[in-house]
């Protein structure tokens, strides 16, 4: 049972530019901006894709957060694995 509640609060997440890899591995949230505005990522959001707009990007996992800022990207989600590709 613990590795099943585990994995339902937590996502896998990637985040790398072109030449650079900024985290990878588990997390509880991401947070980006998008034209809409500030906007969250947790464990079993729906299938998402969106365009970024500059501004930071938060990964927050159990014991950290992974703070960077970009000037453009895409961020996908699916299946509890959340992708995102920056350029700085």
């Amino acid at each position: 049972m613990a590795d099943k509640e585990s994995v339902s609060n937590q996502m896998t997440v990637i985040a790398r530019a072109p030449f650079h890899l900024y985290y990878e591995g588990p997390a509880e949230s991401v947070t980006a901006v998008n034209k809409i505005g500030k906007f969250d990522i947790l464990p079993g959001h729906a299938d998402f894709f969106s365009m970024l707009d500059p501004g930071e990007v938060v990964i927050g996992t159990n014991t950290d957060q992974v703070v960077f800022t970009i000037h453009n990207g895409i961020i996908t989600v699916r299946d509890n694995e959340v992708m995102l590709f920056v350029n700085m």
